[in-house]
């Protein structure tokens, strides 16, 4: 089969499409047919192995990448299951999140997939399961937002933050998106109560105060990003942002802050850890086809050219989703 296969550190141009073995399912695995694929802020993290400090984790490695074969989430169709697998058949459409995504087929976990939303199609299935997990995993879980509550999202009209913006719309929530001029239409299609163009305004001078502040970029101080939340606000803290030529610690060091002023101070800091379960899956399909959350996409690219999307993805501020078809 043909896959995205990285075996060093660098830009876009160390990928390669090439032949590789097809994955065979193992026992609660599922044999998946991949028609699209998503990209992530994670993918080009792991491609540059930035920051730095993150490369003992799994799939990273300090001269190389532990893991070959790019990419994590996907739709497509089910081709084989494990012998224990009981929850989908082979022929159901179905989308989720599994490392090796980038390829013609991938073999997945039965509980990290869902059935696909039946109103979306391929490509704006795979484009729900990281980005949209973070959101609400951040939205409803981190920052127990209610109904009524004010929201500021900063980084609103990326990947996790189109979202963002729907979920806490869904939830209730009166929302402030923070982007630049050419995403502010956006922001205020997907339901965004108010926007802040981030090149004609600060945010965090705004003189307005909110009960929750999701920041998805990491370009703000501890102090400035707090300044803007009322006495008992949650401040909840992701990473992602653009490559900016390599760091030791990235989106990591305002983290690594948040935590340890954490106990200090009023307002709550929560750190956003994005678990993708089954459980999620469906719950987020259950609001694709209510109509309450719409993917978003920028650009499509065929797999093959999978370089040239992640070369657009961290250079060039994409808005929303980019996809790869199949």
């Amino acid at each position: 089969m043909k896959a995205i296969v990285q075996d060093q550190y660098g830009s876009p141009d160390v990928l390669e499409f090439t032949d590789v073995d097809q994955p065979v399912p193992g026992d609660r695995q599922v044999l998946v047919r991949v028609h699209a694929a998503a990209l992530n802020a994670r993918d080009w993290h792991v491609l540059r192995g930035d920051p730095y400090i993150v490369r003992p984790s799994a799939d990273l490695g300090w001269r190389r990448p532990n893991v070959r074969i790019r990419g994590t989430d996907f739709a497509g169709r089910v081709e084989a299951v494990g012998p224990s697998v009981t929850g989908v058949r082979v022929g159901d459409e179905v989308y989720g999140d599994a490392i090796g995504a980038f390829a013609e087929y991938v073999a997945v976990p039965e509980d990290a997939v869902a059935v696909k939303p039946a109103n979306l199609s391929y490509e704006q299935a795979a484009a729900i399961p990281l980005a949209a997990t973070t959101a609400l995993v951040g939205l409803r879980d981190a920052a127990k937002l209610q109904p009524g509550q004010q929201i500021l999202i900063n980084g609103a009209s990326g990947g996790v933050g189109t979202f963002a913006v729907q979920i806490a719309k869904a939830l209730g929530a009166e929302v402030t998106g923070v982007c630049s001029t050419r995403n502010v239409e956006l922001l205020r299609s997907i339901g965004a109560d108010d926007v802040i163009d981030y090149t004609t305004a600060d945010f965090s001078r705004t003189g307005r105060r909110y009960d929750v502040v999701l920041d998805l970029v990491g370009n703000r101080s501890l102090t400035a990003l707090r300044r803007i939340l009322v006495r008992n606000g949650t401040l909840v803290l992701s990473g992602g942002g653009v490559f900016t030529g390599g760091s030791l610690f990235g989106p990591v060091g305002l983290m690594v802050k948040g935590m340890v002023s954490a106990p200090f101070v009023s307002q709550r800091v929560v750190l956003l850890k994005p678990t993708i379960t089954k459980a999620n899956l469906v719950a987020l399909s259950e609001l694709a086809e209510s109509g309450k959350l719409v993917p978003a996409i920028d650009r499509t690219y065929p797999l093959s050219a999978a370089a040239d999307a992640l070369r657009y993805l961290e250079a060039e501020h994409a808005r929303a989703k980019v996809v790869l078809t199949v």
